[in-house]
């Protein structure tokens, strides 16, 4: 995929700061489990991260924790 924009992945209501919260933990997810492996990997872990979002191989939800849930 060609880098694709963080408006394209997330549309235009989604929400920023979640999804890149969301890569972060994708991305050390990847980090670990590529220090396990005996392979050498040619990409970094968070262009894998943002490949998997962006394929919809991975998706995340924004929490509203302080949010009223009767609004």
């Amino acid at each position: 995929m060609l880098r694709p924009s963080m408006p394209e992945i997330i549309g235009q209501n989604g929400d920023a700061y979640s999804f890149v919260v969301a890569v972060a933990k994708r991305a050390r997810e990847i980090s670990d489990a590529m220090e396990e492996s005996p392979e050498a990997f040619d990409e970094k872990p968070v262009r894998v991260a943002i490949d998997e979002f962006a394929d919809g191989r991975c998706g995340f939800e924004i929490e509203h924790k302080d949010r009223d849930p009767e609004l």
